[in-house]
């Protein structure tokens, strides 16, 4: 799938290097209307620009809530850092599943930021 055919994208930039975040894992999980449950639906690591395109297929998008949860312990220790936080998890809403969504994080081993970008 290419890239601009997914409707759901992130892209996480290392703010301590500044380069983007090779290599780290990430896991999209959706939350279930009636039990509740987080039920994750894929499991994925950035790209060299620190993408992670396709996330969802375009028919694999609905509405409802998701979480993408990154690996940022894995990322930091392969580097021989410590880090303050072992994981990230972006909880987000979608209202429409003709919209595209794009999540950005911008990481460093003490801090964090994320935003709906375009």
């Amino acid at each position: 799938m290419e890239p601009t055919d997914s409707p759901l994208t992130t892209h996480v930039l290392d703010t301590a290097s500044g380069l983007p975040a090779r290599g780290l894992c990430l896991r999209l999980s959706w939350l279930e209307d009636h039990s509740q449950q987080w039920m994750e639906l894929r499991t994925s690591y950035t790209d060299p620009d620190g993408r992670c395109p396709g996330l969802l297929m375009p028919d694999q998008m609905k509405a409802g809530t998701y979480k993408l949860t990154f690996d940022t312990e894995g990322y930091w220790r392969k580097r021989g850092q410590e880090s303050f936080y072992p994981y990230v998890e972006v909880v987000f809403t979608i209202t429409s599943d003709a919209q595209k969504f794009h999540v950005p994080l911008l990481l460093s081993p003490w801090s964090y930021t994320t935003y709906r970008g375009s």
